[in-house]
């Protein structure tokens, strides 16, 4: 998906000193489009936290009648730097890209693109595009890409399949990196994981997860403890490096949630918009080009490419201050219990 704000901040994102306790981060309504458009909770970046791992980006959805919303339908828009990483509980979305890539996403299916030093693509969940469709759920998140990837080739891969394991009655599902014996067969370019977890009301997990990482529970539906704090639904709950285990309680319902983590990103990473970089001039050329290539210019669709099929004309960047954009720092401390 795409970053709609028409003021997006620029802004700094680096690993720092993290508190021992459990950190909890409040999502933020984001709309995702025109007056009817569905609406996104957003828990990364925020305030609190710029990155958990490689992961910089974290948006929830649903679930959400698209009868009333209209869905999701996100014209062309570029990205850089990072890969895009798509996991559906409910409903169809329709990916395209600039590759020519065309693929029906479904709930259980890894959607990951890689946008290298830069790519396009379009996203359609809507009735007119899937008229059986009644509700849309499901998260989106972004990787940062390091160095030695970032400025490459842009990919597409679709895994029908992940791979799945039980602990303590719970169902891992695991579609990036490697949990508990499971490993994903989709390319990460950095140590890290992401896993979809439910867990039967009354249960008591101890996931098993790698001590070098740095992880976030984000609570899909249900009633969950996370190491001895509650959650609430659509919040993310960050745990720092140095467990070995996670304990997830369920309540009285049954509980989904999403695992995800890695080794904690030592790069700073500059995000504006649905740009993933390092300096402020590395963003405002991609800015420049992406504009460069709706107009057609041989230069933007060089680096961007085209996307073909989608009924619509592309999403123009954001106006950028006349000003120097100045990064955010990580701001207040975290909130911890």
């Amino acid at each position: 998906m795409t970053n709609l704000e028409a003021r997006p901040q620029e802004q700094v994102c680096a690993a720092g000193s993290e508190p021992a306790a459990v950190e909890l981060i409040e999502p933020r309504d984001v709309p995702l489009g025109g007056p009817r458009a569905m609406t996104v909770r957003r828990t990364l970046p925020s305030q609190q936290r710029s990155l958990i791992g490689a992961f910089c980006f974290a948006d929830h959805y649903g679930p959400d009648d698209i009868s009333v919303s209209g869905g999701m339908d996100v014209a062309p828009h570029p990205h850089t730097g990072l890969q895009t990483v798509t996991w559906l509980f409910e409903g169809h979305v329709l990916h395209r890209d600039a590759l020519g890539s065309v693929q029906t996403i479904e709930p259980g299916q890894l959607n990951l693109m890689t946008a290298g030093d830069g790519i396009c693509h379009s996203e359609e969940g809507t009735l007119a595009r899937f008229p059986d469709q009644g509700r849309l759920h499901g998260v989106q998140l972004w990787t940062a890409l390091p160095g030695t990837a970032r400025a490459g080739e842009r990919a597409f891969e679709h895994v029908r399949d992940v791979p799945t394991f039980e602990v303590d009655g719970a169902l891992v599902r695991v579609f990036m990196g490697s949990l508990g014996g499971a490993t994903s067969p989709a390319r990460a370019y950095s140590p890290l994981v992401a896993a979809q977890i439910d867990i039967p009301a009354g249960a008591t997990v101890r996931l098993p997860v790698d001590p070098a990482f740095e992880h976030g529970v984000l609570l899909d539906s249900g009633e969950l403890t996370v190491a001895g704090t509650p959650v609430a639904e659509a919040w993310l709950a960050y745990l720092a490096p140095g467990r070995e285990e996670i304990l997830l309680e369920a309540g009285d319902t049954p509980v989904r949630a999403v695992l995800m983590g890695g080794t904690p990103f030592e790069e700073e990473v500059l995000m504006w918009w649905n740009f993933v970089g390092r300096t402020h001039e590395e963003v405002l050329t991609a800015r420049a080009q992406w504009q460069a290539a709706i107009a057609g210019e041989a230069e933007g669709v060089a680096r961007f490419g085209r996307v073909t099929g989608y009924d619509g004309a592309p999403l123009p960047a954001p106006e950028l201050p006349q000003v120097r954009l100045k990064p955010r720092s990580r701001l207040e401390r975290p909130r911890s219990r």
